[in-house]
Formats: structure tokens, C-alpha cells, sequence
């Protein structure tokens, strides 16, 4: 009898280490996720936008108890986006924009917004003010975007239909335009003293800076070239003015097979004295210019340049200069000088913002004194004059980013998450101290932070040498022998990290991946090469991309470090991603179905021809500049063959093709002709659309559909399990 006993107990305790932790996806999405933090220019003010199960508001919070309360009045899983978040200068209103798609990569056709709930009112981009108490209901500005509070706190100026405008905050009057200038006008920002607007003149092939005072006095422009000026940036004084310039597009084509240089300058305009030589200009002079090699290339990520203008006549930015994106500070920019480096170190510096004093530069880097903190973010502060080292305000097994700095100078607010927790906001002494949650009560009791995994960091190396960083999800119960699944971000400029991520869509996947952990599958998380994180030869590589698809050695790595463990049945090994990750889960499956049993491949591109525009005449571009026949033959030939659609020949294995169809990132034909030509070859395809949602899916009903769909397609394909056989 006590045989039997411990028998059932053995077998009991086998049973248990076999069964997957229990938890439903609906409770691992279910996490509000916070953005858009930004501080009030006066006093211990901070808002930022949450979206709980897709219902998106905003909520505010006042120092010294910062307690969270919901300014907005939205209800439901509407899709509208909330973005473009700024205070006026007493801090008592907020105003911002709602609806759009601010992650396009083009405008839909007839610049139609997104309608996600397929409604039969159009939807549109309009500017609101809401008291920061949150105890009025907001106002109508107006339609339009990229709104600008003047400095007076009475007036918006914003873009509509590529023109500025100018409405009281109130919304008591409509909108005016404030000028008429040739070509489109954009990036709208006052003076200190409100008395003039500079702006963005794109003029197609060139772009000029814009200054506009009043009706009675012309535009002025800041040294018109035949560059491409932007971000202009004023001083305290409002007398002046940096802006970056790119050359204008033109010169002789080249083969798209080879990386080309993106080289550009810091310029200094005085914004009052004219150009003698042509009274509606100002002069400018150049402070600085990068080099010519593709390491000197203007930055391609968060916050881009980061251009400040800061205390005592310092101008800061960020370089890729020395191989790491990294900021650099020049003082009297007006006479020019070699930058000085703020942030040595193998790091990246990533989300920057200055101090309302203009002293001091707070922002993330994924550094520390733990080796892994590569694969994270932490926060560090640092003179903008370079007179002391970077100090750090945070650290550990977290993840911290997206700081800003309150109006009083006291505290710094900024996003956080880990392993288990999703994001909330908090709140430090910007001396350093104790780390206080923000609205962390939003996260629902439900949440199963106690039941989710922390991923392990490892590294493996692809087959050109080159070192791959990775995350691997697995619980400790299941099968002895798992399925195991790779998973590939998008962008490409992405980094994975040891937590939720800062990016809403990445923090969505970071659940699937803990959720399909759950579930019994090994997971693992592979940073390829043109990704972040790991330098400027890791992010710009040869061969990468329609140049040759070298990254896809990385996903090969990724599947042989799974294949070599003994706890992971090679037989059932799967791949998935969205995007730039669906493109390498579909050349995944073309290549290497022998390898890769089943995939989901997310909205992906499939052939490089129809990224974005129809197939391009390179004979015409390239003709009569030395570029032979055969040079085009093997342009050609190279981007089709670095396209899934040159392996579909070879594709063998089954896939479920996710789009949505108002995807203004990928085309959506590029999944309707990959599903065809699938279909000729007899691959098992199975299919799911989005009618109306984008590329981010902007309703969180989508994200469940999708996420559900990707965790069935591979439970029904590993493991036999039926559709929808969720715990």
C-alpha cells in the first residue's frame, strides 16, 4: 500500500512538472501600457497617455504625492490614437492630438484616417485642450497636428493639410492660417517671446527653415540653400537658432546594393539681422559637420539628433561618431570647436531629455554594472559642459526610459517595467533616491506577474562569427522534449530586452513569447544584426536587407542554438514576427523548411520590388553613370533573391499569414500575392485579415485576435491541441 502511495505521488508530481503554468492570454495582455510622458514647464507637473484594453486617456499627477487621476473622458476600444502631449507654461492645461497613425511610413490613399472600428463616420486628426485637473471636459482646437503652444498659453499653432495654422486654446474661434508659403510647412515652434513661428519649408528635392512674425512683415528664411534644413531649435533669447542640413536629394545615382553615407551639419542663424544680400534671408554659419564615412551618418532611431539648445551657449546632440550612439556638447557654437564626448562607453544613449535649466542631459542607456544590462535601459544624468562624469539614477534587473525632468527641477519622471511588470510611470529625486510607481494600481489584480517567467540572457554566435544576443522564455514544467519557436522582432532597428518593452508593439509580443511559454513552447528572442543596442557595425552591416539578407544568418544561429539543446524536440521547431520579423519568418520558411516546421508570418514583407511603390526603373535611374548591364542584372538579381518569393519553390512548410488591410508600413499586397503564390506551390496557408486596423493595430481587439491566432496555428501544429483550448 505504501508502494502504491508513493507510486501515485511520483506519478502526480511527474504529472504537475509536465502541465504548463496556468494563465489565460486574455489576462497577459490585459496590462495598461503608458506613453507620451512629458512634464509642465512650471512646477511638479506630469502627464502621459495610458491604454487600458485599447481604451486610451490620459492621466496626470502633481509632485510632492504624484497620485494618478484620469484627465480624458474616453470610453472603449475606439482605436483613436493620443499623441503629441505638451502643457501650457502654467501648467494648468494639457493639450494634445487625437486619432491618426503616427507610425506610418506613408499617408493612406486620399490621406483618409484610420478607421479600426470600421465606423461609418469618417474619423479625423484633431487638437484638444483638457484641464490638467481633469475636472472639465476637453475642448476642440481644431483638425490638424504637430500642435505648438505659444509661450503666453492663449494661442495653438498646428498643421493642416500641410499649412500652419494658428487657434485660440480655448477653442472659442476657428482656426486661422497663419501664412501662405510655398510648398508644404511643418514642424511649427514659437520664440521665447511668442512673437514669431519658425517652421519646416519642404520644397520636395530641398527644404528651408521658415520665420514668420506677423501678416504685415514677408517670411523670412534661414540661408536658403538647396539642402535639406530642419529641426530648428531656438535659444533662450530667441535671437538665434540651430537647425540640422542634409544635402538636397540629387547628385549621381548610385547601386542600391552599396550603404551610402548620410553626412550632415549643425547650423547657427541669427534670427533678426537680414542677409544683405537678400533682405528676406538670414545668414547662418556652420558649426559643426560631420564626416563622409557611414559611421558619421546622421542617427536613424528615438529621438534621432536629440539637438538642445543648452545653458551657457551650449549646443548638445547625438553622433555615431565613434561607433556608438552617443551625445557630444559644443560651446559657443557660433565659433565652431570639436565636440566634446558627454557618454563614453561601448552603449548606446537612446531617449534624452534636458533639464529646465538647460544644465544637466537625463536619459537611458543600456549600461550598468551588470554585463546583461546591455539587453536593458537605465536612467544617468550628466552636465551638458562635460565638467563630471555620468552619474546614474538607476539600476538592477529592471528597465527604465523615456525620462523627463519636472519644471521645478526637482524630479525626474520616466517609464519603468521588468521582467514581470508591465509599464507604469515613476518618480525619483533627480539627486537620486527612492523610486515611487505612478498609477500602478491601473495593472489589474488578474495580472499574472506571479506566474510569468524571467527570460534567460544568452548569446550565440552565427555562422560569419559574428556574436547574436538573445532571450530565452521557458517555464519549469512541461514536456522533457518541448517544441520551441523563434521569434524575430520588426523595425529592424529594434532591441529586445530582458523585460516588457518600451514600445507598445514589443511589449504586446514580450506577452505572446511569455505566453507561448506558458503553454509549454521554448521561446527564444533573437536580436539580429541591424538591430540596436550593440553598436554601429552590428546596426549597419554588409549584405543586410534586399542587399543580401545576412541577417538571416542570425535566425539560422537562432535555430541551431534551439536545435543543440537536449531539452527541445528539433522536429517541432516554429518561427514567428510581425513586420521586418514576418519578412524573416517568411524567408525562414521558404529557405529552411527543413529546419523550420510551421511560422506565423505578421504582416511581412515578401518581395522588396513592392515595399512602399511599384518596381523601380534602375535602368532609367542608373543609365549613363557608369553602371553597366550587368550591374543592373545583378541589382536585380540580388534583391529577388534576398525576397521570400525567390524561395517559394522551396517552401514546404505551413504558415498563417496576419495583415491588416489599411497597413500604410507594409503593403497589404505583399501578403495577398504571397498568399497566391503559396497556393500554387500547394503549401498549406492559412489566413487572417484585419479589415480597417494598421500595421500597429491600433484596436486591442486586434492584438487578442492576432496573438490568439498565432498561439493556436502553433498549438494545433506542435502539440495537438484544438483550437481555443486556453486553461
Amino acid at each position: 500500500m505504501k508502494k502504491l502511495l508513493l507510486a501515485i505521488v511520483a506519478a502526480t508530481a511527474l504529472v504537475r512538472a509536465q502541465t504548463p503554468v496556468s494563465f489565460t492570454l486574455d489576462q497577459v495582455l490585459d496590462f495598461p501600457f503608458p506613453d507620451n510622458l512629458v512634464a509642465a514647464p512650471k512646477g511638479a507637473a506630469i502627464a502621459w497617455t495610458l491604454s487600458e484594453r485599447g481604451e486610451r486617456n490620459i492621466y496626470a499627477a502633481e509632485g510632492p504625492d504624484f497620485k494618478a487621476r484620469r484627465v480624458t473622458p474616453y470610453r472603449g476600444d475606439e482605436g483613436q490614437e493620443l499623441t503629441s502631449l505638451s502643457f501650457t507654461p502654467d501648467g494648468k492645461t494639457i493639450v494634445y492630438v487625437r486619432g491618426g497613425d503616427h507610425g506610418s511610413n506613408w499617408p493612406a490613399e486620399g490621406n483618409l484616417q484610420p478607421d479600426p472600428n470600421s465606423s461609418t463616420a469618417q474619423p479625423r486628426v484633431q487638437i484638444w485642450s483638457v484641464a490638467a485637473s481633469g475636472t472639465v471636459m476637453p475642448k476642440l482646437i481644431g483638425e490638424g497636428d504637430e500642435p505648438a503652444v505659444a509661450p503666453a498659453g492663449n494661442r495653438v499653432a498646428f498643421v493642416k493639410d500641410r499649412r500652419i495654422w494658428i487657434a485660440p486654446i480655448d477653442g472659442s474661434k476657428p482656426a486661422e492660417q497663419a501664412f501662405f508659403a510655398r510648398g508644404t510647412s511643418e514642424s511649427p515652434a514659437w520664440s521665447a517671446d511668442g512673437r514669431t513661428l519658425s517652421f519646416v519649408s519642404n520644397r520636395d528635392d530641398h527644404s528651408f527653415i521658415g520665420l514668420f512674425t506677423d501678416a504685415a512683415q514677408p517670411v523670412r528664411y534661414l540661408a536658403a540653400s538647396t539642402s535639406r534644413d530642419w529641426a530648428p531649435r531656438w535659444s533662450a533669447d530667441r535671437r538665434a537658432m540651430v537647425f540640422l542640413r542634409q544635402p538636397g536629394r540629387g547628385g549621381t545615382p548610385r547601386s542600391p546594393l552599396l550603404q551610402q553615407p548620410q553626412p550632415w551639419s549643425i547650423m547657427i542663424a541669427d534670427a533678426e539681422a537680414p542677409d544683405p544680400a537678400a533682405p528676406n534671408t538670414r545668414a547662418a554659419l556652420q558649426s559643426w559637420k560631420s564626416g563622409h564615412a557611414l559611421v558619421d551618418s546622421i542617427p536613424r532611431f528615438a529621438g534621432g539628433v536629440n539637438l538642445h539648445w543648452a545653458a551657457d551657449d551650449h549646443i548638445v546632440f547625438l553622433s555615431y561618431q565613434d561607433g556608438w550612439p552617443h551625445l557630444y556638447s559644443i560651446h559657443h557654437p557660433g565659433e565652431g570647436g570639436t565636440p566634446k564626448l558627454l557618454t563614453p562607453g561601448a552603449f548606446m544613449v537612446e531617449h534624452v531629455s534636458l533639464t529646465p535649466d538647460g544644465r544637466f542631459l537625463v536619459y537611458s542607456a543600456n549600461t550598468g554594472s551588470d554585463s546583461h544590462d546591455i539587453d536593458r535601459r537605465h536612467l544617468f544624468k550628466v552636465p551638458v559642459d562635460g565638467s563630471s562624469a555620468p552619474c546614474p539614477l538607476t539600476g538592477g534587473i529592471g528597465l527604465e526610459w523615456s525620462p523627463v525632468v519636472t519644471g521645478d527641477g526637482q524630479t525626474v519622471a520616466f517609464l519603468q517595467s521588468t521582467a514581470q511588470r508591465p509599464p507604469v510611470p515613476a518618480v525619483m529625486p533627480i539627486a537620486g533616491g527612492r523610486v515611487r510607481a505612478v498609477g500602478a494600481d491601473r495593472v489589474p489584480a488578474s495580472f499574472p506577474s506571479a506566474k510569468l517567467v524571467t527570460p534567460e540572457p544568452v548569446t550565440f554566435t552565427s555562422s560569419d562569427g559574428l556574436e547574436i544576443h538573445g532571450q530565452l522564455f521557458k517555464t519549469a514544467a512541461g514536456e522533457a522534449r518541448r517544441p520551441a519557436l523563434v521569434y524575430v522582432h520588426g523595425g529592424p532597428t529594434r532591441q529586445m530586452l530582458l523585460g516588457f518593452h518600451y514600445m507598445d508593439y514589443y511589449a504586446n509580443d514580450y506577452a505572446a513569447n511569455q505566453y507561448l511559454a506558458s503553454r509549454g513552447f521554448i521561446v527564444l528572442s533573437v536580436n539580429y544584426r541591424l538591430g540596436i543596442g550593440y553598436g554601429h557595425a552590428f546596426q549597419f552591416p554588409e549584405n543586410a536587407g534586399q542587399r543580401g539578407a545576412s541577417e538571416y544568418l542570425d535566425v539560422l544561429a537562432g535555430a541551431t542554438f534551439l536545435q543543440a539543446r537536449p531539452d527541445v524536440d528539433a522536429k517541432r521547431l516554429g518561427i514567428w514576427g510581425g513586420s521586418y520579423g514576418g519578412y524573416l519568418t517568411a524567408l525562414a520558411l521558404g529557405r529552411s523548411s527543413d529546419i523550420f516546421a510551421a511560422g506565423v508570418d505578421i504582416h511581412g514583407v515578401h518581395n522588396w520590388d513592392r515595399q512602399g511603390r511599384s518596381a523601380p526603373n534602375l535602368s532609367a535611374a542608373l543609365a549613363g553613370d557608369g553602371i553597366t548591364q550587368a550591374d543592373l542584372e545583378r541589382v536585380a538579381r540580388v534583391t529577388y533573391e534576398s525576397s521570400p518569393v525567390s524561395s517559394v519553390r522551396t517552401w514546404k512548410s505551413p504558415v498563417l499569414l496576419i495583415h491588416a488591410d489599411d497597413d500604410r508600413n507594409v503593403e497589404f499586397h505583399q501578403t495577398v500575392d504571397l498568399k497566391q503564390r503559396l497556393v500554387e506551390q500547394g503549401v498549406a496557408v492559412e489566413e487572417l485579415v484585419i479589415p480597417d486596423d494598421i500595421h500597429d493595430f491600433l484596436l486591442f481587439q486586434s492584438w487578442k485576435t492576432v496573438t490568439t491566432a498565432t498561439g493556436d496555428f502553433f498549438e494545433r501544429r506542435f502539440m495537438n491541441r484544438p483550437a481555443g483550448s486556453q486553461p
